[in-house]
């Protein structure tokens, strides 16, 4: 594990087939993980490229309690463009997850001098007018479960909480069915998601959408439901140099469900 000095907090980051000769690939992970999370893919990914994966502010391995406002949408934005600076290698692939795709999609309009192709599996968040027909405001639907579980975690009740958060994007029961080691990775995690449902993060609109001019490819989970599809969908629709990659018989932790696959999409795309 290696770390860079961002904005006041050490980043810490693994550095997998640092090769010169192996583009970089940046990897962003989801809410209630860190760099872990990308162990089923770093064998196949780093066949051909230096896989370079940071944990946000806040994640494993650093302790918080949910207390302070620097846990951000914006402040992770912030934290990821200033470690791309600071790892000086060029433009760069960058690849987010659930809300770290979110991250990476901002990153990606407010930097795009920094990336070379972009890599977006089922991100995180709502749609405006815009791209939502049925836009009628306020907060999103799933922001009520997700500070139930919150307030779960903050009381002590940090498994009963987590189960709240996993059974609301997987369905009722899945979080007894989960292996020991993805239940453990969530607990270090679990006081994240008292920031989380604070960062107030904008929905996506169509010009945000219009305004991402690298290659990029999104990736969907077949089987996934809710509202995850439908941001994808309309993202996919307006973002001008896009494809979109379903993977079989997956939900939304498509990489550790089918890694073969998912790598196979990745790289087939980071190679095109």
């Amino acid at each position: 594990m290696q770390s860079l000095y961002v904005f006041g907090y050490d980043m810490p980051y693994l550095d997998v087939g640092d090769d010169r000769d192996r583009p970089p690939l940046v990897c962003v992970h989801g809410s209630l993980s860190d760099f872990r999370v990308w162990g089923c893919v770093l064998g196949p990914l780093t066949q051909r490229h230096r896989m370079i994966v940071p944990s946000l502010r806040h994640f494993f391995p650093a302790k918080w309690d949910g207390v302070g406002d620097t846990y951000s949408i914006a402040q992770h934005v912030s934290d990821v463009i200033a470690f791309v600076e600071k790892l000086d290698l060029g433009p760069v692939d960058l690849m987010g997850h659930s809300r770290g795709g979110h991250i990476c999609f901002r990153v990606a309009q407010q930097r795009p001098d920094l990336l070379r192709r972009l890599v977006l599996a089922e991100p995180g968040g709502e749609l405006d007018a815009s791209l939502d027909p049925d836009y009628v405001g306020g907060p999103s639907p799933l922001l009520a479960r997700f500070t139930a579980s919150a307030e779960k975690i903050a009381a002590g009740d940090v498994d009963g909480g987590l189960a709240v958060f996993v059974d609301t994007l997987e369905g009722a029961g899945t979080w007894p069915r989960l292996p020991a080691m993805v239940k453990q990775n969530l607990r270090d995690n679990a006081y994240t998601l008292i920031g989380q449902v604070r960062d107030n993060r904008p929905p996506f609109s169509k010009a945000d959408a219009e305004q991402i001019k690298m290659p990029t490819l999104f990736i969907l989970g077949a089987r996934t439901k809710g509202l995850l599809p439908k941001v994808l969908h309309a993202l996919a629709a307006h973002v001008p140099y896009s494809k979109t990659a379903i993977i079989p018989n997956a939900t939304h932790p498509m990489f550790e469900q089918a890694p073969q696959k998912y790598s196979e999409v990745v790289l087939d795309f980071l190679a095109s």
